[in-house]
């Protein structure tokens, strides 16, 4: 058979399943491609069946390196029907991880998949992405996937856990640690997606529930899931079991609404800086420009502000996956330091981490200085001082707009669509707003004396 049959062949076939994607519904689901013996090449899943599947059937459809080869490969395209995304993610994960497809083993390019792995064998269960699930501090946990895409993953983990309020930092938490009552929660329990067993918020018979909970939404559907909880809170309404009834009720809601929180996701906008790009995606573009395989849930960012060495103020802002967290907003006046902006960093920052440097609070994942190289060793020098030390310091010079390391002697310069550098502008921005919105209230007070 020469090319041109081979071509007229493929597009024979071509029309015919761009034809059979047309009556798919518009819904979500997991399609499976087979080849002529009926082997599975590739498993993927989908918020609208009728629109992905079809995508791979257009004239002119390029659907990357690894799965162009694919395409002339498919015989026919089964599909399941889910009740929404979130089902749709966990068949995708299970049905891989049972057939384990050709193409999907081809997809991250030699990488593992990454997994949900629930340390269930802890007093305090964490929920952690990983794709090292047999790494010892995995060992005894309870493990799901694998899962194709990293992305949605981290942002159904990050849904979720409005919904369960599990932990996802690796602190060692024990129920009779005593110095529990000291410790300052971190800005997830502030905005209500960790229940904080770190500062006793929390007992551990009520964190197992949770977690459990959470245990049985990813082994169940969740219209089953949703009906289980129904009768639940019932029978507590019967009992006179009125608090743990309102419980129950909040859950359902919440996971009712679910779905839509993935297709209404609000955009936001600060006071100086409209950033209405996806803020998950740029905290990956920002990951990767920094090389850091951490999640960067929590950023805070700082600026100083004077006017000829007068009323010397600092600004901390906060941001928590990717949007402003106001409550989490600080304004420093500077004792130490009139007219030199080095001496203000490092006086608001030991100030600002005294009690995450003697273990009493976490830092945030990203610290964020306005200025250059001077700036952020400033910053460090403040930080010096302190027993346990932040993951990760960074500065971002104005002019130029170049990201300095502490770990590397020359700067990042990354394009200007970046959307890591976007969002690390946003932030920076909005720290340099707040400390002179600060500064200009004290000019006003010292002025007209009030």
């Amino acid at each position: 058979m020469n090319n041109e049959d081979i071509a007229s062949k493929w597009e024979k076939k071509r029309e015919k399943l761009a034809e059979f994607s047309l009556l798919l519904p518009d819904t979500a689901g997991v399609y499976l491609m087979h080849d002529t013996d009926g082997e599975i090449l590739y498993i993927g899943k989908a918020g609208s069946l009728k629109k992905r599947v079809g995508s791979y059937f257009r004239k002119s459809t390029d659907v990357g390196p690894w799965k162009q080869g694919m395409l002339a490969e498919i015989n026919d395209v089964e599909t399941i029907d889910c009740e929404d995304d979130w089902e749709a993610l966990l068949l995708e994960s299970r049905l891989i991880k049972d057939h384990r497809p050709k193409y999907n083993s081809m997809q991250l390019d030699g990488k593992t998949y990454p997994y949900i792995a629930v340390t269930v064998k802890d007093e305090f269960p964490g929920v952690f992405v990983t794709r090292s699930p047999g790494d010892k501090e995995f060992k005894g946990a309870k493990l799901f996937g694998p899962f194709a895409s990293s992305w949605a993953l981290n942002n159904a983990v990050h849904m979720l856990q409005t919904i369960y309020k599990f932990r996802t930092c690796t602190l060692v938490i024990r129920e009779d640690d005593k110095t529990n009552r000291f410790f300052r929660p971190c800005l997830l329990h502030a905005i209500k997606r960790c229940s904080a067993p770190c500062a006793n918020r929390i007992s551990r018979e009520e964190y197992k529930s949770e977690i459990d909970q959470f245990l049985k939404f990813m082994q169940s559907k969740r219209s089953v899931m949703l009906r289980d909880l129904k009768n639940k809170m019932e029978e507590a309404s019967k009992q006179k079991e009125y608090e743990e009834a309102r419980r129950l009720r909040d859950q359902i809601n919440a996971i009712e609404r679910l779905s839509d929180r993935t297709k209404h996701e609000e955009e936001w906008q600060s006071e100086v800086t409209i950033f209405a790009s996806d803020p998950a995606e740029s905290i990956r573009a920002l990951r990767k420009a920094l090389g850091s395989n951490e999640d960067l849930r929590c950023i805070e960012a700082f600026d100083i502000a004077h006017l000829q060495g007068t009323e010397t103020v600092a600004s901390k802002v906060c941001f928590v996956d990717g949007r402003p967290h106001k409550d989490g907003y600080r304004r420093f006046k500077i004792n130490t330091a009139t007219n030199d902006d080095y001496m203000s960093m490092r006086e608001v920052i030991s100030r600002r981490y005294r009690d995450a440097g003697e273990g009493l609070e976490l830092y945030p994942d990203l610290i964020v200085i306005d200025g250059g190289k001077g700036q952020l060793s400033a910053a460090m020098e403040g930080l010096s001082v302190l027993g346990n030390k932040p993951p990760l310091v960074i500065s971002l010079a104005k002019k130029e707009e170049l990201i300095y390391l502490t770990t590397q002697e020359e700067p990042i310069k990354l394009g200007r669509n970046n959307l890591g550098l976007k969002l690390v502008q946003a932030i920076r921005d909005e720290a340099h707003r707040f400390a002179q919105h600060y500064h200009h209230l004290l000019r006003k007070k010292r002025v007209l004396g009030d």
